[in-house]
């Protein structure tokens, strides 16, 4: 991690047990954000004022959720992603960034375009994998041009090791969504990253904080 954040990365949390927020309580959640925010910062030296919740798990069940995070020193949140889906989703949410009203933290949501008045995922994940690359490549730059927004997108290391161990217990929908499309997904990246110029979530929100603003390289790669 210190490697990583000397090389001008930010590092942002993720929670430290991989629990849903609505599974938590209020404390129990501010307990996790410190635990984790205190860790992350030891071992990298550096700020971490980031979070994005486990499976998008922050909603109507957790109203108290941004309140926890401001206090804990968090500035903004990535757990929103606007579309519905089984698993996850707030399809009513607006598709640009947000400063909630109580704690004055921004949420940015991952990135979503409508056509034909229904929202589409172009933020990765499984979308990304398991779609042809001009899919999202469209949809970036729709949502870059038209929309005027940069793309809040992620994925998850695993998605790039394609000889990972297999879970035998998972059911048929689980292992497609999971395993399928692994060894193309790096090259994938590759061209994701030579398409789009990127930057750090803090950078392009002016988040920066003084105390990591030193370590900022000149440019890291640009946003969508």
């Amino acid at each position: 991690m210190r490697e990583i954040a000397d090389r001008g990365h930010e590092l942002a949390s993720h929670g430290y047990s991989h629990r849903k927020v609505f599974e938590l309580s209020a404390d129990d959640f501010a307990e996790e954000l410190r635990r984790t925010k205190g860790v992350l910062e030891e071992l990298s030296g550096r700020e971490v004022i980031g979070y994005r919740a486990p499976s998008f798990s922050i909603d109507a069940r957790t109203p108290w959720a941004y309140e926890r995070l401001a206090a804990t020193g968090h500035r903004y949140s990535s757990s929103i992603h606007p579309i519905d889906h089984d698993h996850y989703g707030a399809p009513d949410h607006p598709r640009h960034p947000v400063r909630c009203p109580r704690s004055g933290l921004l949420e940015i949501p991952i990135a979503v375009v409508e056509r034909s008045g229904r929202r589409v995922s172009c933020g990765g994940g499984g979308f990304f994998r398991l779609l042809p690359y001009a899919w999202s490549r469209m949809n970036i730059e729709r949502l870059n041009r038209r929309d005027a927004l940069p793309a809040t997108f992620y994925f998850h290391p695993w998605e790039i090791d394609p000889d990972q161990p297999r879970a035998e217990a998972l059911s048929p929908r689980a292992r497609l969504r999971h395993y399928s499309r692994l060894s193309a997904m790096e090259a994938k990246l590759g061209r994701l990253l030579r398409d789009f110029a990127w930057d750090r979530v803090d950078r392009t929100y002016g988040l920066a904080g003084e105390r990591d603003a030193a370590t900022l390289p000149e440019r890291s790669a640009a946003t969508a």
